[in-house]
């Protein structure tokens, strides 16, 4: 355990001494990193394998994880990737020239500083188009089986294909893609660092969803105040957060049947039961499966870092976590339309908290943010797009232009 706690501790910072420019500041040439993100260990086989205390804990990694347990074993991660592979994606993934008109990338709707989200209702797209859905957090996605809210995509890389090729959303092609990236030669030379078993110098698809999958799987947040109190440092933890633990676990909230510790989500969908927002009522899960008693349905979302995501739901009908949380106690299928007749999950109930209780769940809630892992957004692209000034003019103008 200690070997563990020294590797933690001391994996953090090493993402930044990642993607070094032979000549700074200059697009002449750029080494990837050969060192793993803060929490992963190297392999003799220049692997990046994730190393967490949740690893030495034996209950949960059967098909029943159990409910509330602090000391509960986490799901399968997905890792393994190379560090060149890791360093590849970090830069794809911030690169507007992925987008059909070079102004959007991935990082615009998923921002390092908003919890991976982007503090919209609902995002933007291309074009400033607005979006119908809000973004949701991107931390700790290698637990992940289901993506989207309506869990229709199954790996990353399948999910990375949905927002790439949305006219709506980053409006490229696989034909503009490759053609944009085989057109800048100093990418061609990172994916031939990345892969170097390449048999063609020409970038292909899956390799460009793989290095974007490998940096978004090295995304991880299990070092928080909660996480210190789950291993044994209870000092970790105020007395009103603790009772505010105390309630999330507690048969009356039933909040942990749905986000179970300790990745806070039990991967589900799940019928809640919210009303739209002024718009049609999003069947949700119901048009991906085909199944009636899933219309409304939407995945349950991790509340890691949920302190950092407002607004809240899918649909960004929250401001507050306090006023997600009300909707819960306020009763079962309060807010369904008369025109709709819901199958509303079994754990939604009327749970009657208090106000103060509410204000425990929160307190608690806040505990679970951890941002000690977060990657270094890069100043220069291999686009020779400098990302800085034009991320931050792009969002600002996305903002204005749905208010």
């Amino acid at each position: 355990m200690k070997r563990i706690l020294i590797m933690l501790l001391l994996g953090i910072g090493v993402i930044l001494t990642c993607g070094i420019f032979l000549k700074p500041q200059k697009m002449t040439g750029l080494k990837l990193c050969s060192t793993c993100p803060p929490g992963f260990e190297l392999t003799d086989s220049n692997q990046c394998k994730l190393r967490s205390l949740y690893q030495l804990y034996e209950s949960g990694k059967g098909n029943e994880p159990g409910v509330g347990g602090l000391r509960t074993a986490l799901p399968e991660v997905r890792d393994g990737f190379t560090p060149q592979q890791i360093d590849l994606g970090r830069y794809l993934f911030f690169d507007p020239v992925l987008s059909g008109n070079q102004t959007v990338s991935c990082a615009s709707c998923h921002q390092p500083d908003k919890g991976f989200s982007d503090g919209l209702k609902t995002s933007v797209g291309i074009s400033h188009k607005p979006l119908k859905r809000a973004a949701p957090s991107l931390w700790n996605v290698a637990f992940l089986k289901k993506f989207f809210w309506d869990a229709r995509a199954k790996t990353l890389e399948e999910q990375m294909t949905g927002p790439l090729y949305s006219a709506d959303e980053m409006g490229t092609t696989r034909e503009q893609l490759l053609k944009t990236l085989n057109g800048i030669g100093l990418y061609r030379d990172l994916f031939s660092q990345a892969f170097p078993d390449k048999k063609s110098d020409d970038i292909v698809l899956n390799e460009v969803y793989l290095a974007i999958a490998a940096f978004e799987s090295s995304l991880i947040s299990l070092n928080s105040r909660y996480d210190q109190y789950a291993h044994g440092y209870h000092e970790a933890l105020t007395k009103n957060e603790i009772e505010g633990l105390n309630v999330f676990r507690s048969f009356v909230a039933r909040c942990a049947e749905c986000h179970t510790p300790p990745l806070f989500t039990n991967q589900q969908v799940a019928v809640i039961g919210l009303a739209e927002p002024d718009r049609s009522f999003d069947s949700g899960a119901a048009r991906v499966f085909h199944d009636s008693t899933l219309r409304g349905a939407f995945k349950v979302p991790s509340l890691r870092n949920a302190a950092l995501t407002a607004p809240y739901s899918h649909s960004g009908r929250f401001e507050k976590l306090e006023d997600m949380i009300s909707f819960y106690t306020k009763g079962r299928g309060h807010e369904v339309p008369a025109t709709e007749e819901l199958h509303i999950h079994w754990h939604i109930w009327e749970p009657g908290l208090s106000s103060h209780e509410i204000s425990l769940l929160s307190d608690f809630i806040k505990t679970l943010s951890d941002e000690s892992f977060k990657p270094q957004v890069p100043e220069i692209l291999p686009s020779g797009i400098r990302l800085k000034n034009k991320l931050s003019t792009r969002l600002v103008s996305s903002v204005s232009n749905i208010k």
